[in-house]
């Protein structure tokens, strides 16, 4: 059996596959976003619970909203900032004495989608999530390729490509410390930003979509820029990487008809003028994170799986 556990800004959630990939439990908890503790003993106990309900030991992948540093192994780039700085991954194994895997949560969305989703069979794919900020993962064959510093296909904090003066001059700053990020156009939180730069009132995003959908005109001119960016970002990443399937997630992977209008977008931009990448919506939904997390172990034999006291080593922390 292969537990995954997904880390988010609101919620950790659990899942149990089988080794065919069965669903056997899965449950959710608010996440407890101030300390740091507190987060690894809801993960302890969603374990846990998951290994009572099916009566079954499993491995343990965790999707988290950052990186684990190869040089410190401390976690880094969390947008769950109490998790920054902290060793969740070595923490976690030694608490349920067994090797825990963690991962990125675009990289989780990547392997779920090789593995049993909407690229199943693909070598090369390339997962973009398009959320409250935006983050980007790689899958080869069915696994997680991290790069050597921990932050391959991390597309969302690259320069928007083929800025024009007039995006530059709108550019926002960026947390990360830079400016005209692509988390700061193609996020949801930017798609929304747009909208109130150019219309002076500020609309959640699924707002604009509905609007859009009811024929606004300035509804639909946001999505037909937001559009636009997205198939230059994606197509800098085909230049670049080349996969053989581009996979969306995240909120803004909701609207429909990106999936009609930015494949024909693509050759503008990718060198050569061909291109016949498929642009496709993760077939897990919001649950490609946690079955993702679950697949981080490609055989639960691997895992080396114990029974121990975990709530002495909880203590430690």
């Amino acid at each position: 059996m292969r537990i995954g556990i997904d880390v988010g800004g609101t919620k950790i959630e659990s899942i149990a596959l089988s080794g065919q990939g069965k669903e056997l439990f899965r449950k959710r908890v608010p996440t407890p976003r101030e300390h740091y503790k507190d987060i690894v003993e809801a993960i302890h106990g969603l374990v846990i619970e998951t290994e009572t309900a099916t009566g079954q030991s499993g491995s343990v992948g965790v999707g988290i909203p950052g990186a684990i540093s190869k040089q410190t192994r401390l976690i880094k780039n969390a947008n769950t900032q109490c998790l920054i700085g902290h060793p969740l991954e070595d923490d976690l194994s030694r608490i349920l004495d067994r090797p825990v895997r963690c991962s990125n949560d675009a990289n989780c969305l990547a392997v779920s989608e090789a593995v049993d989703g909407a690229a199943m069979g693909e070598k090369f794919v390339l997962a973009i999530i398009m959320g409250t900020g935006c983050g980007g993962g790689i899958a080869l064959n069915g696994q997680v390729h991290d790069g050597r510093n921990l932050v391959a296909g991390e597309i969302g904090h690259v320069t928007l490509p083929w800025i024009s003066m007039e995006e530059l001059a709108e550019a926002d700053d960026c947390y990360c410390g830079f400016k005209a990020c692509n988390e700061t156009w193609i996020s949801g939180t930017g798609f929304a930003r747009d909208y109130e730069r150019h219309n002076g009132v500020f609309k959640k995003s699924e707002e604009i979509v509905a609007l859009a959908e009811n024929g606004d005109q300035a509804a639909l001119d946001n999505i037909a820029r937001y559009e636009g960016r997205l198939a230059r970002v994606i197509a800098h990443m085909i230049n670049i990487m080349d996969p053989d399937m581009v996979v969306l997630g995240g909120g803004m992977s909701n609207v429909t008809r990106l999936y009609e209008n930015i494949p024909p977008m693509l050759p503008e931009y990718v060198f050569g003028s061909e291109c016949n990448t498929p642009v496709v919506q993760a077939q897990h939904g919001d649950s490609s994170g946690v079955r993702g997390a679950a697949w981080l172990w490609p055989d639960d034999a691997d895992a080396d799986i114990h029974q121990s006291d975990e709530q002495g080593r909880l203590q430690q922390i």
